[in-house]
């Protein structure tokens, strides 16, 4: 199901010989969710044929985290003022914490706790 976008997203699609850009806006809706093996996010336009637009990727959990992992260590870069978009994230990534965590305890066969290196490695992605 997807849902209006938040804010807005730019893709840069680039090829030895050739560059697609799109741009994506409040107007625009996007979907984002798991399966088996990764993380699956797209961006939809709609409208006319020469304006409808789609992206959609996959990243496999893995680079999923390594992103977030790259994304916690650059969370300086920020501008200090930016408050509001600091709140969303540090809500959004708590909301998948404490989802994933529910889902441990809801398989505690299927998953192991999870290591030191591992919550010192979230915890700094929530900060």
């Amino acid at each position: 199901m997807t849902k209006p976008l938040a804010d807005k997203a730019e893709v840069a699609l680039e090829f030895p010989d050739k560059l697609y850009i799109g741009t994506f806006g409040r107007s625009d809706r996007f979907d984002a969710h798991l399966d088996e093996t990764g993380i699956w996010l797209s961006l939809h336009r709609t409208g006319s044929d020469d304006l409808r637009k789609t992206v959609r990727m996959h990243f496999r959990y893995g680079l999923f985290a390594d992103i977030l992992s790259d994304l916690a260590k650059t969370v300086n870069s920020m501008p200090a003022s930016d408050r509001d978009h600091r709140t969303a994230l540090r809500d959004a990534t708590q909301a998948l914490y404490t989802a994933l965590q529910a889902a441990d305890q809801n398989n505690p066969d299927e998953t192991s706790a999870a290591t030191a290196n591992e919550e010192v490695r979230l915890l700094h992605i929530m900060e």
